[in-house]
């Protein structure tokens, strides 16, 4: 016998889970070491709504930790093109392997850092980010940002 169940009697059971704001996700660049043999350089690609313009590298030496911003329209251009002047520079590559690659070269006064990582894996972060705050729909509440400055002066 086929039992047939009314719509009244159906239930929807929807599980709402909270969006993040803040996103995060490790990524392996590489570096050529002085002996031109490519090294593994661990890093975290770091993302936050309320500063929707920035994407934070945080890269973790055996002694430093160093972070710099990049700005995430300038990841996203160089996934296919050469973008970027002065400290950053990015422009899309091939890797020894063969897959599509970004070398990401950063300067500073302390010195040059060339990196290149999969494009693929650049891509995904970026397409996470764009998942919260698509391109052209950034923004920054201001009265935050004024509390923020404030509190921080007023704790000196």
């Amino acid at each position: 016998m086929n039992r047939v169940t009314s719509p009244s009697h159906a239930r929807l059971s929807c599980v709402t889970q909270p969006q993040t704001r803040v996103l995060s996700q490790d990524l392996t660049l590489q570096i050529l070491d002085a002996w031109g043999r490519s090294v593994d350089l661990p890093s975290t690609f770091g993302y936050d709504a309320a500063d929707p313009w920035a994407v934070w590298i945080t890269f973790r030496g055996p002694r430093d930790t160093v972070r710099w911003a990049v700005g995430r329209d300038l990841l996203l251009q160089g996934l296919t093109d050469p973008a970027g002047e002065g400290d950053i520079q990015l422009w899309p590559s091939i890797d020894e392997a063969g897959r599509a690659a970004v070398v990401m070269e950063l300067c500073s006064p302390d010195g040059r850092l060339v990196t290149q990582l999969r494009t693929h894996d650049l891509y995904r972060f970026l397409t996470r980010t764009l998942a919260l705050v698509p391109v052209g729909a950034e923004s920054i509440d201001l009265d935050d940002l004024v509390a923020e400055i404030t509190r921080a002066t007023a704790a000196e």
